[in-house]
């Protein structure tokens, strides 16, 4: 099998899901926009061959790489990055090469438009919030006359909470229209609750291989903006409601063989609409692992190996490694830089260094939303979860 790995040394840990494969025995080409001098040891060693393009976004030099290995070694199997900013030139090389295990350009619209994403959920049978197309201010304030304020802007086609902005006045509205970005923005009406996600390795009938739950804080937008502390964790378990509503949203996308992590509210109250407190409601749907190092916090919460079962689906189509059913939760905590804190590095290690699984500085790239410093822990209670966060994000 021949299987080319889009940006295979980002994030810092995607050299496992090449890893995993290349332990199947398959043959992983890997291409991307850092030199081979460069590449960890790691991702070096689990390539076949790497080919190194200058600009990854320039289509004509990563369709070029795809070429030569498909000169070089056969019929190209598969394609992937499991990275949201990659999706679409993943699709459109698929359908140039003919790969047909994965999504094509044709249909990426579904996943990519957080606007097409509202019809799949209506098959589902899963709410979600109410949306308009922004075109122009007069329209903008129709479609506020019906929710109310505050609403929240973003683009249609993005990658996390990038560019968007809650807007709570007329003042606020304007403000965006005399700002007016260049890409199409959609504007949604505001749903206060937590965020879950529905975290999946799906088999090629859309059947789920491994299930978790992650809780968010209610406002990632608001972390970005406000340069608040991220915090969040991989549950222990996975609502029933959430699960069943996680299962009804692939197949209604009909997504397959995939990592999928798929974003829902849990309403904090009634919504007329939209549901009961406690409801869970349709966010967006996002067709690769949840971001950062979340994939090895479901590691660390399950007793699992998410790349090998991964790489298991892609090779064998099904779930070779054991549920072991020891689940905990696993937390991530991060702090910046630019502020100080009640407790120093020294503190949080002596409190918790027993059931510190990562401690580490974060890129440059994931540090408006992730913070510059990490600390992720496992832990036995959801009341220790709450006493870690605040013991590590309390500032002075």
């Amino acid at each position: 099998m021949n299987f080319v790995f889009i940006s295979p040394h980002f994030p810092r840990t995607y050299w496992l899901f090449a890893n995993r494969l290349k332990r199947n025995g398959v043959n992983v080409l890997g291409v991307g926009d850092c030199p081979y001098d460069g590449l960890d040891e790691n991702v070096r060693n689990s390539l076949t061959e790497y080919y190194y393009v200058q600009d990854m976004k320039d289509y004509s030099q990563v369709f070029k790489a795809v070429a030569f290995f498909s000169f070089k070694y056969g019929k190209i199997d598969w394609l992937e990055s499991n990275n949201e900013f990659w999706l679409e030139q993943d699709a459109r090389l698929r359908t140039d090469f003919h790969i047909t295990t994965g999504e094509q350009y044709a249909d990426i619209g579904r996943i990519k438009k957080k606007s097409a994403m509202k019809e799949y959920y209506r098959q589902a049978g899963i709410p979600s919030a109410r949306l308009h197309h922004v075109s122009s201010l007069e329209e903008a304030r129709k479609f506020i006359d019906q929710v109310g304020y505050p609403v929240v802007v973003k683009p249609d086609v993005g990658v996390g909470a990038n560019d968007t902005y809650k807007l709570k006045n007329d003042d606020e509205l304007q403000g965006f229209f005399a700002n007016y970005p260049e890409v199409p923005y959609v504007m949604e009406e505001f749903v206060q609750g937590k965020i879950f996600s529905y975290d999946a390795i799906l088999d090629n009938k859309s059947e789920p291989l491994m299930e978790s739950c992650t809780e968010w804080p209610p406002s990632i937008m608001n972390i970005v903006t406000d340069k608040l502390d991220l915090a969040y964790f991989v549950r222990a378990d996975v609502p029933e409601a959430l699960r069943r509503a996680g299962r009804a949203a692939v197949k209604a996308f009909d997504v397959r063989s995939r990592f999928v992590h798929l974003e829902f509210f849990q309403l904090e109250a009634d919504k007329p609409g939209l549901g009961k407190a406690g409801d869970f409601v349709g966010l967006e749907v996002n067709m690769r692992p949840a971001g950062g190092y979340t994939p090895d916090m479901m590691n660390y919460a399950h007793s699992m190996d998410v790349y090998q079962i991964w790489a298991d689906m892609v090779t064998d189509n099904r779930r070779l490694q054991p549920d072991l059913q020891d689940d905990r939760f696993c937390v991530y905590a991060g702090r910046r830089d630019q502020f100080s804190y009640v407790h120093s590095p020294e503190e949080i290690s002596r409190r918790y260094g027993n059931d510190i699984v990562m401690a580490e500085r974060m890129p440059e790239m994931m540090v408006p939303q992730m913070g510059n410093q990490c600390y992720t822990v496992k832990l036995r209670t959801e009341q220790e979860v709450h006493e870690f966060i605040r013991f590590v994000t309390e500032r002075r």
